[in-house]
């Protein structure tokens, strides 16, 4: 009798002890590492929030020269591109810099949709001259580009291929100290700002890919709301496409602790995570912008890549371009379509945001919602209808497939696997919109 009465205690303390608090403050069992993985584990089982720090308000340009004199630079890189070297934000830049007395030379060559050939030209300009910080001005493209020469002048021994995503390149994880950079975005899509990612065009297999590193994050943005006054009209729609496509993607990717391998080491844990509690806050509040003031990743990559004669508007570029914003919200009622049967709730959600009527509507019913409310919310703002218009054709599709296998840093968050065939029918349902 006694000895079953200690078993049976000895089971409820057992159960006590697996249902108690985990965390430090509150665990007696804290100091056993309960959160590590068990060994064998193939998914991930925590995220990371590496972002910039971030300055915002308006003219808060004008402080840039006050904080690399805080840092004690004396030789800086400004770089921009050449449309943006003649506009405000630029001479914003420089009137703060020179009142700071800080020394400066201007890179101005930066490619809008930068390609390996583009970064390898800023990359030589920088290893030249020994700079001490760094500011870039502009959009996406030029702190992309910023981003790569910074690594690279700090790593000049390394090849082009080391740092950038497998399976295109190594993806050797960055170990060298960088110099400090400043983004000033003057476009408001591309959150380029915050994060430890350069995308550039890599013109030997028509394809984009990028560079993925929390060392290569800007060390601050400043965040001036004044520059997006000088972005024409275009240009606004698209950076805001660039912001509804990633919401959607964030909110409805893969959650991080379902997402494999499991990194052995926190220095090989992914930028790109999958959903999680925090970014699905930002993900939700950035459709809600969007829906309310925009009237008034994978895929995308190819599109942009291989684009042929398209020029898109309000762009001064002297090359083809489908600007990135563009390139993904035409093929997102069909991928939306074909990923909402893994999170139809979260879709339904969206498309309710959107401004689409969910009060009836069923679960299976998700994506062609969600792809209807998107289709609208396009037509209204006068999108190109579908790839066609474009310029692309069905014969493309093989080589837009193509393009998008190496694309696995995106294609892998994605909710549900895609197979080859997968990726043809949705580029064929993406040739029109409407």
């Amino acid at each position: 009798m006694a000895a079953a009465a200690r078993a049976r205690a000895a089971h409820l303390l057992r159960q006590l002890q697996r249902a108690a608090c985990q965390c430090p403050t509150h665990s007696h069992t804290y100091s056993q590492a309960p959160g590590f993985p068990p060994s064998g584990k193939t998914t991930d089982y925590a995220f990371e929030m590496a972002v910039s720090n971030i300055r915002y308000g308006a003219g808060v340009t004008k402080e840039v020269g006050m904080d690399l004199q805080n840092m004690g630079a004396k030789n800086v890189c400004l770089m921009t591109d050449k449309n943006l070297s003649q506009l405000p934000p630029v001479q914003m830049v420089m009137d703060s810099l020179v009142k700071n007395g800080i020394n400066f030379k201007v890179y101005n060559n930066v490619r809008v949709e930068p390609t390996d050939r583009s970064f390898m030209e800023a990359i030589e300009f920088v290893k030249k001259r020994a700079f001490d910080a760094y500011v870039a001005v502009g959009g996406g493209s030029t702190m992309d580009t910023c981003k790569a020469a910074n690594l690279y002048a700090s790593s000049p021994h390394s090849d082009f291929l080391d740092y950038v995503n497998a399976p295109i390149g190594k993806g050797k994880p960055v170990s060298v100290p960088l110099k400090p950079l400043i983004a000033v975005p003057t476009t408001s899509g591309t959150g380029s700002e915050t994060t430890g990612v350069a995308i550039f065009d890599y013109e030997p297999l028509k394809v984009k890919t990028g560079i993925a590193s929390r060392a290569i994050k800007p060390t601050l943005g400043l965040i001036d709301p004044l520059h997006t006054l000088h972005m024409p009209d275009r240009v606004v729609a698209n950076s805001g496409f660039d912001v509804l496509c990633h919401a959607l993607e964030s909110y409805t990717a893969l959650p991080y602790h379902m997402r494999s391998p499991c990194p052995s080491n926190p220095i090989t844990r992914p930028a790109y995570q999958g959903s999680n509690p925090i970014s699905d806050i930002w993900a939700v509040h950035a459709l809600r912008i969007v829906a309310k003031y925009l009237k008034s990743h994978g895929m995308s990559y190819p599109i942009s890549g291989l684009v042929k004669t398209y020029k898109a508007k309000d762009y001064n570029v002297d090359h083809p371009l489908v600007p990135h914003g563009l390139s993904v919200v035409l093929t997102s009622p069909a991928v939306f379509t074909f990923t909402a049967q893994m999170s139809p709730e979260r879709h339904l959600e969206t498309a309710e945001i959107l401004g689409a009527d969910t009060r009836t509507a069923r679960i299976p019913d998700a994506g062609p919602i969600l792809a209807d409310a998107l289709r609208k919310f396009l037509f209204d703002l006068d999108v190109d209808d579908g790839l066609a218009a474009i310029g692309y054709s069905k014969a493309d599709i093989p080589a837009l497939v193509k393009g998008t296998l190496p694309q696995e840093r995106v294609t892998k968050l994605a909710p549900r696997p895609q197979s080859e065939e997968d990726l043809s029918a949705l580029f064929e349902a993406s040739m029109k919109l409407y």
